[in-house]
């Protein structure tokens, strides 16, 4: 065998090697990153829950479950470890928007387009765990920073379509997640093969469920933004706590506050079921 030919044989079993490493610290980052995600809907959740039955002193959000964490045993590092988590599943997000996604045309830019911007989003939500965890804010009230940034986009020129357009755009948003939900299309991206039958009902009553709660909160606080824009009144903009209290106050009362919150649990749960099953 002669050098060139050896040279090239090497190169090419390095740049294996080099895949096969990022296609590791992809999926390890994936995992912890959809890990993560559980913990805050399940979170989420609970506290929707106790709002439901008169009980609880903590907004339904984000900020609400970062408290709660905090004070938990070992709360400090339970943040730390929550925004490395949601690190990676930023970092996975932008692995497959510049290198294509996982399945049938992965390649195509009508599914990295998306991933880019999941990729965006979840560096925002790092970043505030982060913040919280050392100890500079980010745990601030999603209703709050709802109206504030509602108001800030209106004084904008055109600033009311904007927030229309974002309205319209999260209730589409929340009714595709729906369906897909319950259509099952996550099946497609799971590994199910081998899985016992209690085990499949696992994933589907959470997927189902869990995914269905999740879409009728998006188009729910979607509906809202639209309104606030035809409105012209940013106050009437809720973020994820207010959105939830919202479902106390229809004629169902807080029994449907309930059964949405008992859906993000569920969500929560399947989320850490994809952490384990989720093709990568």
């Amino acid at each position: 065998m002669n050098a060139g030919v050896a040279g090239d044989l090497a190169r090419t079993g390095r740049g294996r090697a080099r895949r096969a490493a990022n296609g590791s610290a992809a999926e390890g980052a994936a995992r912890a990153g959809l890990a993560a995600r559980g913990v805050i809907y399940l979170l989420v959740g609970i506290l929707a829950l106790q709002i439901a039955f008169g009980g609880g002193n903590r907004q339904a959000d984000r900020g609400g479950a970062l408290a709660e964490l905090s004070d938990r045993p070992f709360g400090a590092v339970l943040l730390w470890a929550l925004g490395a988590g949601l690190v990676g599943m930023a970092l996975w997000r932008l692995s497959e928007a510049a290198f294509g996604v996982t399945g049938k045309d992965g390649h195509k830019a009508k599914k990295r387009l998306p991933a880019a911007a999941r990729c965006v989003f979840y560096a925002f939500v790092a970043y505030s765990v982060l913040a919280f965890a050392a100890g500079s804010g980010g745990g601030g009230s999603s209703d709050r920073q709802s109206r504030d940034v509602t108001a800030r986009v209106m004084e904008m020129p055109a600033g009311r379509w904007l927030v229309g357009a974002a309205g319209v755009a999260i209730v589409v948003a929340g009714v595709v997640i729906g369906v897909q939900a319950l259509r099952r299309t996550y099946r497609k991206k799971m590994k199910l093969g081998g899985l016992s039958p209690r085990a499949r009902l696992l994933v589907d009553v959470t997927g189902v469920g869990g995914g269905t709660a999740r879409g009728i909160v998006f188009a729910a606080a979607g509906a809202f933004a639209v309104r606030a824009a035809l409105a012209y009144e940013p106050d009437r903009a809720k973020g994820l706590d207010d959105t939830l209290r919202s479902f106390a106050r229809t004629p169902l009362g807080p029994w449907l506050l309930a059964l949405v919150a008992a859906g993000l649990v569920l969500f929560g749960v399947f989320s850490f079921v994809l952490a384990r099953l989720r093709r990568v």
